[in-house]
């Protein structure tokens, strides 16, 4: 979903009552630091919403890195937040910095969170609890000093029930949760949004 905005460089589209009414959620609770949870359908645009969210944040020149749960392998997702020491691992061939510490001041934003392994789940809970994390295989304490925005599509709540994501990580994660409308609450937008694809193409 672009975002046509004259105070954003992203390309946020949409002039819908639902869709303004979002944009002013993202402007009210971008300057925060609280974690923050983005919810809908694939395809909405949570992604642009989340890089909104940073835009406005009171870090807005500071990193934002996105890392997808569901499109890396169950073993590596740990390595790819907490990052690891030499030999820590096969394949560890040398240190390695994790987003949580790339990040800096800045946003990070776990699409996808649903499908995060659930063996991942409380480490990710204590590193936003402390602000802390270890990387795999060393003893030496990190600092998070960044700001977590995850998105799913999945009904969190359902998957808490189930037994496959953590109850205090779904409500630690979800301080603040935005809400993206799907096209059918805001047919009004879909025009402009076949105007604006239509125009990328030669």
């Amino acid at each position: 979903m672009p975002v046509d905005d004259s105070h954003s460089s992203i390309n946020v589209i949409g002039s819908s009552e639902a869709f303004r009414q979002l944009l002013r959620l993202v402007e009210k609770v971008a300057p925060s630091q609280q974690s923050l949870l983005i919810c809908g359908p694939t395809g909405c645009g949570k992604e642009v919403i989340a890089q909104l969210v940073h835009q406005h944040s009171k870090n807005p020149s500071a990193p934002f890195i996105d890392l997808n749960c569901g499109a890396i392998p169950e073993h590596l997702v740990e390595a790819e937040l907490f990052g690891h020491v030499r030999g820590a691992f096969t394949g560890a061939a040398g240190d390695r910095r994790g987003h949580l510490e790339m990040v800096g001041s800045g946003t990070l934003f776990l699409d996808e969170i649903g499908e995060m392994p659930l063996s991942v789940q409380p480490k990710l809970l204590r590193a936003l609890e402390t602000r802390t994390f270890r990387p795999i295989g060393s003893s030496d304490v990190r600092h998070f000093k960044g700001r977590v925005v995850a998105a799913t599509h999945r009904n969190l709540l359902t998957q808490v029930k189930s037994g496959v994501f953590r109850e205090d990580l779904y409500y630690r994660l979800g301080v603040i949760t935005l809400d993206i409308p799907a096209l059918n609450q805001r047919k009004e937008d879909i025009p402009a949004l076949i105007e604006y694809f239509a125009s990328l193409q030669t």
